[in-house]
């Protein structure tokens, strides 16, 4: 195989992974698959995109096609995955992998049973200010790190009120499986996947059952009359097997500053970092803290950025072409929906919970 064949499916977040195959000259998108027939048929029209399809397993069917990115809600993750897998392809799925670890491990189940690859975009882990300071990081450049903060914050940003998104059985969960898997797995990586053995956790719904709290200037619409069954807000505290801790906040919606940010904060024995984006800044600022001849220094160094899907999409593509192992890994995926559950479940018993299951070896 000298190019990777691809189908998409799905037209919404599904344009982020056609741009990375386009970066990409060892694959080529050669089908696409979703219900909105409009922003399909302009996808297909801006990439020349050769075939298009309205049911996926129309697309899944062609065995001229290689490898799937599955872009859909989360409700839907397993079943297109398992599809794609059973059908011989290989498979990339937009985060999360599955709505709960039982779906997840069904998923690489499958895969293992075809000898098929799964990866997962865990995209923000791939931006170029995070991926620097979680190379170090992992490097030993901070030495022992035994403090680590992951955030994400937004003001006012609900993904559609009403919608699929607010509702617990289609998408999950709110912001923690929305935004805070991004967050514990860039942070969780940078630290080398350690084991995890405890997690105190709270969530909250307290701005969008009021019908507050919708992304402004209407970039996902209201859908009146449905109920919010998801938090807004989100925080855990998460120890390691070593004894270092991680400390999570997210939200989708709080009277906080406005601004939509996140990052990332080590704090090592030999060194730290910050790295936070605000409002979706291509850039963010990234700052180093250590020590020089006595002295406290902070060091900004400039980071240019680079495409996160793409970044990667290559990935997935040396995995499937070079034999290489994924990274994001289907098992990575699966371990940070463990983790998002025991948060929920942490959250719901109003105590402390043991993460009893093991953790992803570091790749």
């Amino acid at each position: 195989m000298e190019q990777v064949r691809v189908g998409v499916i799905g037209c919404g977040i599904g344009l982020f992974h056609i741009e990375g195959y386009e970066q990409e000259h060892r694959a080529k998108v050669v089908a696409l698959a979703g219900l909105d027939e409009e922003r399909c048929a302009s996808l297909v029209q801006k990439f020349n995109i050769p075939l298009r399809y309205r049911d996926y397993q129309d697309l899944l069917d062609n065995p001229d096609i290689d490898a799937v990115s599955v872009c859909v809600p989360n409700f839907l993750h397993a079943e297109v995955a398992i599809a794609a897998l059973r059908a011989g392809k290989h498979v990339l799925v937009e985060k999360p992998l599955a709505r709960t670890a039982a779906e997840g491990e069904e998923i690489l189940r499958v895969a293992k049973d075809v000898d098929r690859i799964v990866g997962i975009v865990f995209n923000k882990r791939h931006r170029a200010d995070f991926e620097y300071v979680g190379e170090l990081a992992r490097s030993g450049f901070f030495g022992e790190i035994y403090y680590a903060k992951a955030y994400w914050m937004r003001r006012s940003g609900i993904p559609g009120l009403g919608s699929w998104f607010t509702n617990k059985e289609l998408a999950g969960g709110g912001p923690l499986i929305d935004l805070g898997v991004h967050m514990i797995d860039a942070a969780l990586w940078a630290l080398g996947n350690p084991e995890l053995s405890t997690v105190s956790a709270s969530t909250f719904a307290k701005i969008g059952p009021q019908g507050k709290g919708n992304w402004p200037r209407g970039r996902f619409k209201v859908v009146e009359g449905a109920d919010y069954e998801v938090e807004d807000l989100a925080s855990a505290f998460i120890r390691t097997a070593s004894g270092a801790t991680l400390q999570l906040e997210v939200s989708w919606a709080a009277y906080c500053k406005e601004t939509d940010e996140f990052g990332l904060e080590l704090m090592g024995d030999q060194g730290g970092a910050r790295v936070h984006i605000k409002d979706y800044a291509k850039e963010g600022d990234v700052s180093l803290f250590s020590d020089l001849n006595g002295s406290r220094v902070e060091t900004k160094p400039r980071i240019y950025e680079q495409h996160e899907h793409g970044r990667v999409i290559s990935r997935f593509v040396d995995s499937i072409l070079l034999d290489v192992p994924m990274s994001p890994s289907g098992e990575e995926g699966l371990d940070r929906i463990r983790v998002t559950d025991a948060i929920y479940a942490s959250a719901e018993a109003q105590r402390e919970v043991v993460f009893a299951t093991e953790a992803v070896v570091g790749v």
